[in-house]
Protein backbone atom coordinates (compact mmCIF):
# COMPACT_ATOMS: atom_id res chain seq x y z
CA UNK A 1 0.00 0.00 0.00
CA UNK A 2 2.69 2.14 0.99
CA UNK A 3 4.68 1.56 -1.69
CA UNK A 4 2.05 2.72 -4.78
CA UNK A 5 1.67 6.02 -2.76
CA UNK A 6 5.97 6.20 -3.10
CA UNK A 7 5.31 5.04 -6.87
CA UNK A 8 3.08 8.13 -7.10
CA UNK A 9 5.31 10.46 -5.73
CA UNK A 10 8.65 9.74 -8.03
CA UNK A 11 6.16 9.33 -10.88
CA UNK A 12 7.12 5.52 -11.53
CA UNK A 13 4.19 3.65 -13.20
CA UNK A 14 1.74 1.08 -11.10
CA UNK A 15 1.25 -2.10 -13.03
CA UNK A 16 -2.00 -4.22 -11.82
CA UNK A 17 -3.73 -6.85 -13.43
CA UNK A 18 -6.81 -9.11 -12.39
CA UNK A 19 -6.26 -12.83 -11.03
CA UNK A 20 -8.43 -15.43 -10.21
CA UNK A 21 -6.17 -18.51 -8.96
CA UNK A 22 -3.01 -19.43 -7.35
CA UNK A 23 -1.94 -20.64 -11.38
CA UNK A 24 -2.10 -16.89 -12.88
CA UNK A 25 -1.09 -15.44 -9.58
CA UNK A 26 2.11 -16.92 -9.26
CA UNK A 27 3.01 -15.96 -12.98
CA UNK A 28 2.04 -12.46 -12.55
CA UNK A 29 4.09 -12.12 -9.51
CA UNK A 30 7.30 -13.70 -11.03
CA UNK A 31 6.77 -10.88 -13.98
CA UNK A 32 7.16 -8.58 -11.20
CA UNK A 33 3.31 -7.23 -10.90
CA UNK A 34 2.70 -4.61 -8.51
CA UNK A 35 -0.78 -5.23 -7.79
CA UNK A 36 -3.26 -8.13 -8.41
CA UNK A 37 -6.75 -7.81 -7.73
CA UNK A 38 -9.18 -10.44 -7.10
CA UNK A 39 -11.96 -8.92 -9.38
CA UNK A 40 -15.69 -9.63 -8.94
CA UNK A 41 -15.56 -9.41 -12.78
CA UNK A 42 -14.70 -12.86 -12.57
CA UNK A 43 -18.30 -13.66 -12.34
CA UNK A 44 -18.01 -12.47 -16.33
CA UNK A 45 -14.36 -13.78 -16.80
CA UNK A 46 -14.58 -17.21 -14.90
CA UNK A 47 -18.43 -18.02 -14.31
CA UNK A 48 -19.56 -16.80 -17.92
CA UNK A 49 -22.17 -14.42 -16.47
CA UNK A 50 -23.27 -11.15 -18.13
CA UNK A 51 -22.42 -8.79 -15.08
CA UNK A 52 -20.57 -8.50 -11.83
CA UNK A 53 -23.46 -8.31 -9.89
CA UNK A 54 -24.62 -12.77 -9.04
CA UNK A 55 -20.77 -13.02 -7.23
CA UNK A 56 -21.20 -14.01 -3.79
CA UNK A 57 -18.49 -13.41 -1.21
CA UNK A 58 -18.06 -17.02 -0.26
CA UNK A 59 -16.81 -17.05 -3.84
CA UNK A 60 -15.04 -13.98 -3.66
CA UNK A 61 -13.01 -15.64 -0.40
CA UNK A 62 -12.39 -18.66 -2.31
CA UNK A 63 -10.89 -17.03 -5.23
CA UNK A 64 -9.28 -14.60 -2.84
CA UNK A 65 -7.56 -17.28 -0.28
CA UNK A 66 -6.38 -19.12 -4.28
CA UNK A 67 -4.41 -16.21 -5.35
CA UNK A 68 -2.92 -15.53 -1.60
CA UNK A 69 -1.42 -18.80 -2.06
CA UNK A 70 0.28 -18.07 -5.36
CA UNK A 71 1.44 -14.89 -4.52
CA UNK A 72 4.93 -14.01 -2.89
CA UNK A 73 5.22 -10.59 -3.49
CA UNK A 74 2.70 -8.31 -4.75
CA UNK A 75 -0.14 -6.37 -3.06
CA UNK A 76 -3.77 -8.36 -2.95
CA UNK A 77 -6.52 -6.61 -3.29
CA UNK A 78 -10.10 -8.39 -2.90
CA UNK A 79 -13.18 -6.98 -4.72
CA UNK A 80 -16.38 -6.38 -2.09
CA UNK A 81 -19.41 -7.99 -4.27
CA UNK A 82 -22.72 -6.70 -4.99
CA UNK A 83 -24.58 -5.67 -2.06
CA UNK A 84 -21.86 -6.51 0.89
CA UNK A 85 -21.27 -2.69 1.55
CA UNK A 86 -23.70 -0.69 0.11
CA UNK A 87 -26.81 -1.66 3.08
CA UNK A 88 -24.74 -0.17 6.02
CA UNK A 89 -21.78 0.08 7.77
CA UNK A 90 -21.94 -3.08 9.89
CA UNK A 91 -22.15 -5.13 6.69
CA UNK A 92 -19.14 -3.41 5.30
CA UNK A 93 -17.01 -3.95 8.21
CA UNK A 94 -17.87 -7.70 8.45
CA UNK A 95 -17.82 -8.89 4.47
CA UNK A 96 -14.56 -6.44 4.38
CA UNK A 97 -13.21 -8.24 7.32
CA UNK A 98 -13.89 -11.55 5.76
CA UNK A 99 -11.77 -10.84 2.49
CA UNK A 100 -8.35 -10.11 4.94
CA UNK A 101 -9.16 -12.54 7.43
CA UNK A 102 -10.03 -15.67 5.54
CA UNK A 103 -9.05 -14.62 1.94
CA UNK A 104 -5.84 -13.02 2.71
CA UNK A 105 -5.74 -10.18 0.87
CA UNK A 106 -4.17 -6.86 1.79
CA UNK A 107 -6.91 -4.74 1.05
CA UNK A 108 -10.14 -4.40 0.03
CA UNK A 109 -12.22 -2.53 -3.05
CA UNK A 110 -15.34 -0.22 -3.16
CA UNK A 111 -17.28 1.13 -5.92
CA UNK A 112 -17.53 4.14 -3.93
CA UNK A 113 -18.33 7.75 -4.72
CA UNK A 114 -19.88 10.48 -1.54
CA UNK A 115 -22.44 7.76 -0.64
CA UNK A 116 -20.17 5.22 0.19
CA UNK A 117 -17.60 8.26 1.74
CA UNK A 118 -18.55 7.05 5.07
CA UNK A 119 -18.32 3.08 4.96
CA UNK A 120 -14.64 3.99 3.76
CA UNK A 121 -13.82 5.96 6.32
CA UNK A 122 -15.39 3.33 8.91
CA UNK A 123 -13.55 0.67 7.00
CA UNK A 124 -10.06 2.79 7.52
CA UNK A 125 -10.61 3.63 11.05
CA UNK A 126 -10.83 -0.18 11.49
CA UNK A 127 -7.58 -0.95 9.84
CA UNK A 128 -8.85 -1.90 6.79
CA UNK A 129 -7.35 -0.23 3.37
CA UNK A 130 -10.01 0.40 1.17
CA UNK A 131 -9.01 1.00 -2.79
CA UNK A 132 -11.73 3.08 -4.41
CA UNK A 133 -13.49 3.12 -8.10
CA UNK A 134 -15.16 5.41 -9.51
CA UNK A 135 -16.34 6.71 -13.26
CA UNK A 136 -17.58 3.33 -15.07
CA UNK A 137 -18.85 1.10 -12.13
CA UNK A 138 -20.13 -2.10 -13.54
CA UNK A 139 -22.01 -3.06 -10.14
CA UNK A 140 -24.43 0.05 -11.04
CA UNK A 141 -24.64 -1.46 -14.33
CA UNK A 142 -28.52 -1.58 -14.98
CA UNK A 143 -28.40 1.76 -13.67
CA UNK A 144 -25.86 3.45 -15.90
CA UNK A 145 -27.76 2.06 -18.57
CA UNK A 146 -25.04 -0.52 -19.40
CA UNK A 147 -21.11 -0.38 -19.84
CA UNK A 148 -21.29 3.24 -21.07
CA UNK A 149 -18.10 5.58 -20.84
CA UNK A 150 -19.11 8.21 -18.10
CA UNK A 151 -17.90 11.85 -17.24
CA UNK A 152 -18.55 13.28 -21.17
CA UNK A 153 -20.46 15.76 -20.03
CA UNK A 154 -19.55 18.63 -17.82
CA UNK A 155 -21.68 17.56 -15.33
CA UNK A 156 -20.72 14.00 -15.18
CA UNK A 157 -17.54 14.62 -15.00
CA UNK A 158 -17.44 17.14 -12.19
CA UNK A 159 -19.38 13.95 -10.37
CA UNK A 160 -16.74 12.13 -10.78
CA UNK A 161 -14.12 14.60 -9.66
CA UNK A 162 -16.42 15.02 -6.43
CA UNK A 163 -16.54 11.00 -5.99
CA UNK A 164 -12.81 10.80 -6.25
CA UNK A 165 -11.97 13.40 -4.08
CA UNK A 166 -14.50 12.58 -1.73
CA UNK A 167 -13.19 8.95 -1.60
CA UNK A 168 -9.62 9.69 -1.22
CA UNK A 169 -10.36 12.41 2.20
CA UNK A 170 -12.27 9.46 3.60
CA UNK A 171 -9.08 7.63 3.78
CA UNK A 172 -9.06 5.44 0.31
CA UNK A 173 -5.35 4.52 -0.30
CA UNK A 174 -5.35 4.41 -4.11
CA UNK A 175 -8.65 5.31 -5.98
CA UNK A 176 -9.66 2.78 -9.81
CA UNK A 177 -10.87 5.43 -12.32
CA UNK A 178 -12.59 3.17 -15.14
CA UNK A 179 -14.12 4.38 -18.38
CA UNK A 180 -13.67 7.98 -18.20
CA UNK A 181 -12.33 10.29 -20.62
CA UNK A 182 -8.44 10.44 -20.11
CA UNK A 183 -8.71 14.36 -19.96
CA UNK A 184 -10.75 13.98 -17.15
CA UNK A 185 -8.79 10.96 -15.71
CA UNK A 186 -5.82 13.11 -15.83
CA UNK A 187 -7.22 15.93 -13.79
CA UNK A 188 -8.31 13.88 -11.29
CA UNK A 189 -4.94 12.34 -11.11
CA UNK A 190 -3.84 16.00 -10.39
CA UNK A 191 -5.53 16.80 -8.18
CA UNK A 192 -5.29 13.76 -5.90
CA UNK A 193 -2.80 13.14 -3.59
CA UNK A 194 -3.30 9.29 -3.74
CA UNK A 195 -2.48 7.36 -6.44
CA UNK A 196 -5.41 6.59 -9.31
CA UNK A 197 -5.30 3.10 -11.56
CA UNK A 198 -6.80 3.24 -14.91
CA UNK A 199 -8.86 1.28 -16.78
CA UNK A 200 -9.76 3.04 -20.16
CA UNK A 201 -9.01 5.95 -18.58
CA UNK A 202 -6.03 6.65 -20.78
CA UNK A 203 -1.96 7.29 -20.08
CA UNK A 204 -2.12 9.72 -17.10
CA UNK A 205 -3.37 7.54 -14.72
CA UNK A 206 -0.56 6.34 -11.64
CA UNK A 207 -0.71 3.27 -13.01
CA UNK A 208 -2.57 0.89 -15.19
CA UNK A 209 -4.88 -2.59 -14.85
CA UNK A 210 -6.24 -4.86 -17.27
CA UNK A 211 -8.25 -8.24 -16.93
CA UNK A 212 -6.08 -10.99 -17.12
CA UNK A 213 -7.98 -12.92 -19.43
CA UNK A 214 -8.10 -9.79 -21.97
CA UNK A 215 -4.44 -9.33 -21.46
CA UNK A 216 -3.51 -12.92 -22.56
CA UNK A 217 -6.53 -13.64 -24.69
CA UNK A 218 -8.97 -15.81 -22.87
CA UNK A 219 -11.58 -15.20 -24.73
CA UNK A 220 -13.29 -14.73 -27.87
CA UNK A 221 -16.37 -12.07 -26.73
CA UNK A 222 -15.70 -9.07 -28.24
CA UNK A 223 -13.48 -6.81 -26.09
CA UNK A 224 -13.17 -2.80 -25.21
CA UNK A 225 -11.19 -0.31 -26.97
CA UNK A 226 -9.01 0.18 -23.92
CA UNK A 227 -7.84 -3.23 -24.03
CA UNK A 228 -4.46 -4.57 -25.33
CA UNK A 229 -4.24 -8.19 -26.16
CA UNK A 230 -0.70 -9.62 -25.05
CA UNK A 231 -1.34 -12.87 -26.77
CA UNK A 232 -3.30 -15.24 -27.86
CA UNK A 233 -3.83 -18.04 -25.37
CA UNK A 234 -7.53 -19.28 -26.58
CA UNK A 235 -6.38 -19.93 -29.99
CA UNK A 236 -3.36 -21.41 -28.85
CA UNK A 237 -5.31 -23.76 -25.90
CA UNK A 238 -7.57 -24.50 -28.77
CA UNK A 239 -4.56 -25.68 -31.06
CA UNK A 240 -3.09 -27.39 -28.35
CA UNK A 241 -6.15 -29.52 -27.42
CA UNK A 242 -6.83 -30.73 -31.10
CA UNK A 243 -2.96 -31.93 -31.31
CA UNK A 244 -4.15 -34.04 -28.47
CA UNK A 245 -6.91 -35.11 -29.57
CA UNK A 246 -5.26 -36.04 -33.25
CA UNK A 247 -2.38 -37.89 -30.86
CA UNK A 248 -4.71 -39.67 -29.17
CA UNK A 249 -7.06 -40.98 -32.17
CA UNK A 250 -3.98 -41.79 -34.00
CA UNK A 251 -2.52 -43.65 -31.08
CA UNK A 252 0.50 -41.67 -31.10
CA UNK A 253 0.11 -40.70 -27.25
CA UNK A 254 0.70 -41.76 -24.80
CA UNK A 255 4.60 -42.83 -26.47
CA UNK A 256 7.30 -45.21 -24.68
CA UNK A 257 8.57 -42.47 -22.93
CA UNK A 258 5.34 -41.18 -21.16
CA UNK A 259 4.58 -44.91 -20.02
CA UNK A 260 6.02 -46.80 -17.24
CA UNK A 261 7.11 -49.96 -17.23
CA UNK A 262 7.65 -52.91 -14.25
CA UNK A 263 10.35 -53.42 -11.77
CA UNK A 264 12.20 -55.80 -13.71
CA UNK A 265 12.53 -53.02 -15.85
CA UNK A 266 15.99 -51.35 -14.82
CA UNK A 267 15.77 -48.51 -17.46
CA UNK A 268 12.26 -48.19 -16.37
CA UNK A 269 13.10 -47.96 -12.84
CA UNK A 270 15.59 -45.67 -12.95
CA UNK A 271 13.97 -43.01 -15.05
CA UNK A 272 11.07 -42.88 -12.67
CA UNK A 273 13.61 -42.92 -9.75
CA UNK A 274 15.69 -39.93 -12.04
CA UNK A 275 12.03 -38.09 -11.58
CA UNK A 276 11.53 -38.45 -8.01
CA UNK A 277 8.33 -40.18 -7.95
CA UNK A 278 9.15 -43.65 -7.62
CA UNK A 279 12.47 -44.84 -5.59
CA UNK A 280 12.42 -48.61 -4.79
CA UNK A 281 13.00 -48.51 -0.84
CA UNK A 282 11.48 -52.11 -0.22
CA UNK A 283 7.93 -50.56 0.83
CA UNK A 284 6.57 -49.08 -1.74
CA UNK A 285 4.71 -51.18 -4.74
CA UNK A 286 6.84 -49.95 -8.45
CA UNK A 287 4.59 -48.37 -11.27
CA UNK A 288 3.39 -50.75 -13.16
CA UNK A 289 3.13 -53.77 -10.73
CA UNK A 290 -0.03 -52.61 -8.97
CA UNK A 291 -0.93 -49.26 -6.87
CA UNK A 292 1.39 -46.27 -8.53
CA UNK A 293 3.99 -45.16 -6.20
CA UNK A 294 3.87 -40.67 -5.68
CA UNK A 295 3.29 -39.07 -9.49
CA UNK A 296 3.69 -35.77 -10.27
CA UNK A 297 1.25 -33.23 -8.83
CA UNK A 298 0.37 -32.98 -12.62
CA UNK A 299 -1.31 -36.27 -12.36
CA UNK A 300 -5.36 -36.45 -13.24
CA UNK A 301 -7.13 -37.52 -9.74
Amino acid sequence: MHSLQAKKRAAEPITALTAYDATFARLFDEAGIDVLLVGDSLAMAVQGRDTTLPVTLDEMIYHARAVARGARRAHLVGDMPFMTYQACTEDALRNAGRLLSEGAMHAVKLETGRAQAATVRRLTEAGIPVMGHVGLTPQRVHALGGHRVQGRSAASAARIREDARAVAEAGAYAVVLEGIPSALAARITAELEVPTIGIGAGLHCSGQILVCYDLLGLTQTPRPRFVRCYDRFYERGVDAARRFINDVRAATFPGPEHSYGTASNARDVGAVSAAGDGSDNGNSTAPGAGTPSTLPSSTAR
